[in-house]
């Protein structure tokens, strides 16, 4: 719910964001298996102020999803460590590469993902979301 809020407040991204978001986090619960995935809840104070999924696409790829980080808590490195973990697990885990799906426009994220070596690998114009905008492909060889 949380992402669809900031979503939309951000980039007027609509109802179908936050339904995709939901798809990803139910694969996640159902499908969750230690030996490939990992999640990582920020907390301040007892309130949840940002989070950060790996999941598993193949036996070789890992993929970072659903980074967030609370407006009241940005700006103190905190995206740029749950980035780092989520990058250390994939090694860990033994994955070959780790890559992420983003939009072009999200400055803040790219210079995260920058910092930890990621690079953009691909990118493509759609329709989605309520809005035209351009998605990328970021990608790390571990």
């Amino acid at each position: 719910m949380r992402h669809g809020e900031l979503y939309y407040a951000s980039h007027e991204w609509n109802m179908e964001f936050e339904a995709l978001v939901a798809r990803i986090a139910s694969d996640f619960v159902e499908d969750f298996d230690p030996a490939f995935a990992r999640s990582w809840i920020a907390e301040k104070n007892g309130e949840r102020v940002g989070s950060v999924f790996l999941t598993r696409t193949s036996d070789v790829t890992a993929q970072l999803r659903m980074l967030i980080v609370e407006p009241s808590a940005r700006g103190r490195g905190l995206g740029r460590r749950l980035v780092a973990e989520c990058v250390g697990a994939a090694r860990e885990l033994g994955y070959q590469r780790i890559g992420l799906f983003t939009s072009r426009g999200l400055d803040s994220a790219r210079r995260l993902y920058e910092v930890e070596g990621l690079r953009l690998v691909s990118e493509k114009e759609e329709d989605v979301w309520g809005r035209t905008h351009v998605a990328q492909w970021w990608e790390l060889d571990l």
